[in-house]
């Protein structure tokens, strides 16, 4: 937070490529906000320099690197983007890395917007967080795997561990999107786990079509009561999409184990699906001869309930004997996940990650 070294930042969206530029504290300029040109790559990448001149040349201090977030398929670590999706001018690989070191004469690190949010969570957000709780309580627990899930307009996946990003050896790690779906089988995670299914699930039960369905908050709003529709409809929905998320996490915790923050934003409306996402990690699987076992190992604790954050940082804690001596050890035996929304806000916490990995990355060099 103190580190005054300055990074430039670009959000990519579909519709507008917004510059910055940030150091320890957060923005130092005013963000530029240019339309994004998604089919002409020539344009396109006029738009990404003339972005970055600005925000250079508004800038209090000389930047040392540019790091951003840009949607895949991607070869990350090289900086090599081969979108086909929603940028089709950079389908077939486009060295977008390289050719922005070129210009600017920086260093240039890509990588994937949920990777940025899980690191920008596990630096300065909800890991931190929950382990001062746990320092406080005097307890021998700490945790150092964060696994995140931005739910929006799909589902996004990132993991830290030990500090570090884990994005795999294909720049693929953590895509919990393509996980199998719950509720459907035969399709993949985020068909259920996203601000579409959310809309489908309540146009499918109130009869109406999927133009017509109100947006997630919306349907929040519904659930809450605070607004007219079909409430009995708006909580299934978000509950649908409960039990997809909650399956895919319970996989992903079985081979990760450590916390979860949720962020994007359907994260607003938790209070109404976070139980029911934690009653789908905690449910019943069947050996072949139809005994019930546990979903998975640990228990699950909603960090957004008082009542069971407290649950969470007490644990089990108890004091053993070494054997053959009088020496004591503090152990704590309860295996435990707690689930968290994001503490800094999705695009705080991906301005975070982007400008904590672009110094990481200097200074191990």
């Amino acid at each position: 937070m103190n580190d005054d070294r300055i990074v430039l930042t670009l959000d990519a969206g579909g519709t507008n490529f917004v510059f910055s530029a940030i150091d320890g504290g957060g923005e130092v300029v005013e963000p530029v906000r240019l339309p994004a040109e998604t089919k002409d790559l020539t344009r396109s990448l006029t738009t990404i320099v003339d972005g970055f001149t600005q925000v250079t040349q508004a800038s209090p201090r000389p930047p040392v690197a540019i790091s951003f977030a840009f949607p895949g398929p991607a070869d990350y670590p090289r900086g090599i983007i081969d979108n086909v999706g929603n940028l089709p001018a950079f389908a077939g690989g486009v060295a977008l890395g390289p050719y922005l070191e070129e210009q600017f004469r920086l260093p240039t690190y890509i990588n994937n917007d949920g990777d940025l949010f899980a690191y920008g969570e596990a630096i300065r957000g909800l890991l931190p967080a929950v382990n001062e709780m746990l320092e406080k309580a005097d307890s021998p627990k700490r945790y150092r795997t964060l696994f995140a899930v931005t739910l929006g307009t799909g589902l996004g996946g990132g993991l830290v561990h030990n500090g570090e990003l884990f994005i795999g050896d294909n720049s693929n790690a953590a895509e919990v999107w393509l996980l199998r779906n719950r509720l459907h089988p035969e399709c993949f995670a985020e068909e259920g786990a996203c601000i579409r299914a959310v809309r489908g699930s309540y146009a499918r039960i109130t009869g109406t079509s999927l133009s017509d369905a109100p947006t997630p908050q919306e349907i929040a709003s519904i659930a809450e009561g605070q607004s007219p529709g079909d409430k009995s409809a708006a909580i299934t929905s978000f509950t649908e999409m409960a039990q997809v998320v909650g399956d895919a996490l319970a996989n992903a915790m079985t081979l990760l184990d450590g916390l979860v923050v949720i962020g994007g934003g359907i994260a607003n409306a938790h209070h109404i699906f976070m139980q029911p996402l934690i009653d789908e990690m905690q449910g019943r699987i069947r050996t072949y001869d139809g005994r019930e076992m546990a979903r998975i190992v640990q228990k699950v604790f909603n960090l957004e309930c008082e009542e069971q954050t407290k649950s969470f940082v007490a644990g089990a804690n108890k004091t053993i004997t070494v054997p053959g001596s009088n020496r004591p050890l503090s152990y704590d035996p309860m295996k435990r996940i707690g689930i968290g929304v994001s503490r800094l806000g999705t695009s705080t916490a991906v301005s975070v990650g982007a400008h904590a990995f672009a110094l990481n990355a200097i200074d191990s060099q």
